[in-house]
């Protein structure tokens, strides 16, 4: 006699797992890290290298001997943590410093938490802004593009066109002044700038996005939602003044606004599951950012904006639901 089981839902497996989702994601970098190594030479393998295996190191050993349970640095989350730290510092970090971004990454980002799907930021941003708070020289020194495929420490450095507008903008040149001096749109897009290692090239950025979308590993929402608002905000200003405040497209193709938008505010652990949460999250991180770049102190927000509405994350996901199937509408 055959037994009737029941079992909740899902009752349909889309076949996706952890791991196959993860390694996506990996595969969808690749174009972004092989443009870093391109631009920044040994100086971004080092980095790239260290901050893997060192997000891997501490997920074991946090894992085995501290919580003491099964170890799960196959399933490529510890791998996708380091790349993105790599690509959000620059690529003439010490070696010291990457492993420190990374036990606080792993450490304080993730394991705390409870380790995958439990943590409510994005670990590499953690490890990132720690970075940034405790070694602000080291962190906002960018190797320049090209200068030689095997400078690493010794990298000639400078200042990211973000940090070079506000600078000119402050000191009283305006915007269309500054931008014959920087970087063409062209150059933007291909990455011949200063930046950290893996924001520089917009295209490479854009070809993962690609990837991600055609195997629906990540929705466009997330993504349309932070760079819209972004380029809305922007175009504002810049209508109002197109003096004192750059056009949209600057915004979008510097910094940190594709690599974020595309690969870090679209992390499953700390971003809305709904549509509508996703419009919200992403709305406002992209306005967040340009409040940041527009009146902060830092020239770039994208990290801080992130962060910001990962907090807000279980309040969207609270407030912005379903209804419940067979639930019954109250009458007012």
């Amino acid at each position: 006699m055959k037994k009737f089981i029941v079992s909740p839902s899902p009752h349909v497996h889309s076949g996706d797992s952890i791991k196959n989702l993860m390694y996506g994601v990996i595969i969808a970098m690749i174009p972004a890290l092989a443009a870093s190594f391109w631009f920044f030479g040994l100086g971004a393998i080092i980095v790239t290298l260290t901050s893997v295996a060192a997000c891997m190191l501490f997920e074991f050993l946090i894992q085995k001997y501290i919580l003491k349970k099964p170890t799960s640095i196959t399933d490529g989350s510890a791998i996708i943590t380091g790349i993105l730290l790599a690509f959000n510092v620059p690529s003439n970090l010490p070696i010291a410093l990457i492993i420190i971004g990374a036990a606080v990454a792993i450490g304080i980002g993730k394991m705390t938490f409870g380790g995958l799907g439990n943590n409510p930021f994005n670990p590499a941003l953690v490890g990132r802004v720690f970075l940034l708070i405790a070694f602000p020289v080291q962190m906002t020194s960018w190797p320049t593009p090209f200068e030689s495929p095997f400078a690493y420490l010794d990298a000639t450095t400078g200042a990211t066109p973000l940090a070079l507008l506000k600078e000119g903008v402050d000191a009283g040149a305006t915007v269309p002044e500054m931008l014959r001096s920087l970087p063409s749109y062209i150059e933007l897009l291909l990455g011949k700038i200063g930046g950290s290692a893996g924001e520089v090239s917009a295209i490479a950025l854009l070809i993962g996005l690609g990837y991600m979308l055609i195997k629906k590993i990540i929705t466009w929402h997330i993504p349309v939602a932070v760079l819209g608002s972004m380029a809305l905000f922007a175009g504002m200003m810049h209508g109002i003044n197109p003096e004192t405040y750059a056009d949209p497209l600057f915004h979008l193709l510097t910094g940190g606004a594709l690599l974020g938008a595309i690969f870090m505010a679209t992390d499953y652990a700390t971003s809305p599951m709904t549509v509508k949460g996703m419009w919200i999250y992403g709305v406002g991180i992209g306005v967040l950012t340009m409040l940041i770049r527009t009146f902060g102190a830092y020239p770039e927000g994208m990290s801080f904006a992130i962060l910001i509405m990962n907090a807000f994350t279980p309040l969207i996901d609270t407030y912005v639901k379903p209804r419940r199937f067979g639930e019954v509408i109250k009458e007012k």
